[in-house]
């Protein structure tokens, strides 16, 4: 094994085992810390002078201290799969129920068996599954719904997420995911147009229309005494073309009348209502 190609593969990042296969001395090794040459990351993880720190510099080194038989998962994972653009602090591993490592504050380390399924090695190192890590990426986001919901556009089909589920069931952030992934499946947005309706009258926000007639569309909540639409919008892996187009010409048409139109996701109305009614609050009153 070339050292030199291994550092231009691992991001400059090496082990100390590593190095010694590589045919370098225990003492150059020392010689190359002493002399901050090689900068140690983590117990006997290192990143050589003249390569920079990097998102993808600490999940290859909290992978590699970690061992062969850990996984990265979650944010960090999805970082990897180039879902997310950056990896989060401490990076999250996981190792089998009987592997034991200390505790360090750049990694987070669950101890879980995962399926064959749900690991995979990608650019060298072990990662979840796309399936298991959009799951898990999506409950621990504060704004989980949309990065499900663009995953689901652009990364997998809804089956292998499906299945990853029934895999990881009772699995930490499940419940949450669970959740998430039932609202994505499901096409229809009467229920969430519903939940709005309910907020805002819990509220005591009147003059509410659900369903107005608008040349020929029909606005989702409106408030026509202040031309005030109000349009729900499910999940976006699900709406076609042509009901893209048709939204898009509703909502132009009402701002050339004259109308405020906002919108709202399925994040906003559930997981954020209390902003949500405000804000609707704040434009009747405008």
């Amino acid at each position: 094994m070339d050292l030199s190609e291994l550092l231009v593969r691992q991001a400059g990042v090496v082990t100390r085992a590593q190095a010694l296969a590589c045919g370098m001395s225990a003492r150059t090794i020392a010689r190359r810390r002493a002399c901050g040459a090689w900068i140690e990351l983590l117990p006997g993880v290192y990143l050589v002078a003249g390569h920079r720190r990097s998102h993808e510099m600490w999940v290859r080194a909290a992978w590699l201290w970690a061992g062969t038989r850990a996984t990265v998962h979650g944010p960090a994972a999805a970082f990897w799969h180039g879902m997310l653009d950056a990896a989060p602090s401490p990076v999250p591993v996981t190792v089998p129920r009987g592997v034991r490592r200390a505790r360090r504050a750049e990694v987070r380390i669950r101890h879980k068996d995962l399926a064959a399924a749900d690991r995979l090695t990608l650019r060298g190192i072990e990662v979840t599954a796309r399936g298991l890590t959009v799951l898990e990426t999506a409950a621990a986001l504060d704004d989980g719904p949309a990065f499900l919901d663009r995953a689901l556009q652009r990364y997998l089909r809804p089956k292998d997420l499906q299945a990853a589920y029934a895999r990881g069931l009772g699995g930490y952030g499940m419940e949450r995911a669970g959740r998430l992934l039932v609202a994505a499946m499901d096409r229809a947005d009467s229920a969430l147009e519903r939940r709005l309706l309910w907020l805002l009258r819990a509220a005591g926000v009147t003059g509410v229309v659900r369903g107005l007639p608008f040349r020929a569309w029909h606005v989702d909540i409106a408030f026509p005494d202040v031309r005030l639409a109000v349009e729900v919008d499910g999940w976006a892996w699900h709406v076609d073309r042509d009901r893209f187009r048709a939204d898009r010409a509703k909502q132009n048409a009402l701002v050339g009348a004259g109308w405020t139109v906002l919108r709202f996701t399925w994040s906003d109305v559930h997981e954020h209502p209390e902003r949500t009614v405000a804000a609707i609050r704040a434009a009747t009153r405008r």
